[in-house]
């Protein structure tokens, strides 16, 4: 019984960073982007696709990124685009996305960077330090 108390406790600190991670980044709803950045917020927006494999490389940087440097979730908001959902959308045709996997660091009225189906970690890590600023 210790055994597996013990594993379910192990189990769950594992993906306690996580679940830190995935509460910060919003998921897009028509007008969020548009309101966020009125109110002068910095946002990396995230075209993405559950069943995408760039995608959850991307995901898996981002985080990675965020844990080790927390300035960047203290400069930047993180919003998430399902592709499935909002890919031909109004935000997606205005920001002239050409497809899933399409990272976008906006600020105001201008986009400061973009990443299309970027994996590396140096690249990602440039855009967010774009945010930084």
């Amino acid at each position: 019984m210790h055994k597996r108390t013990f594993l379910i406790g192990v189990g769950a600190l594992a993906l306690t960073p996580l679940a830190r991670t995935a509460a910060a980044m919003v998921d897009y709803t028509p007008g969020l982007v548009d309101q966020r950045l009125a109110a002068g917020e910095t946002l990396l927006v995230d075209f993405w696709a559950s069943w995408c494999s760039t995608c959850r490389a991307q995901t898996r940087v981002i985080e990675a990124l965020r844990a080790a440097n927390p300035a960047y979730d203290a400069a930047i908001g993180f919003v998430r685009v399902d592709w499935d959902q909002h890919g031909d959308g109004e935000l997606s045709r205005r920001l002239n996305i050409p497809r899933r996997s399409t990272l976008v660091l906006l600020r105001g009225d201008a986009e400061l960077g973009r990443i299309v189906a970027g994996t590396r970690e140096p690249e990602i890590r440039a855009l967010l330090d774009l945010g930084l600023g």
